[in-house]
């Protein structure tokens, strides 16, 4: 997987569970949590959506690779 096909599936996943003009403004080192406002469900149903994207699973383990966009799309790309 490439870091663009990453970010495309990050941006697909978290289009599902917050939707709206502020991913337009979200840069790839923002923490994603705060500038989104998720809250815990929120962010296991980002967790969800992009495991089934990749087609992988994610463990709880795993959270702190998906803080921004550019950690996200890291993992995506290290963990084939």
């Amino acid at each position: 997987m490439t870091p663009d096909e990453a970010q495309e599936m990050i941006e697909e996943a978290l289009q599902e569970i917050a939707p709206g003009p502020v991913l337009n403004e979200l840069r790839p080192d923002d923490d994603l949590r705060e500038r989104l406002e998720l809250d815990s469900l929120d962010f296991l149903n980002f967790v969800e959506a992009l495991s089934d994207r990749a087609g992988r699973r994610i463990d709880e383990d795993d959270y702190p690779e998906l803080v921004t966009i550019e950690t996200a799309a890291k993992f995506l790309c290290t963990r084939e």
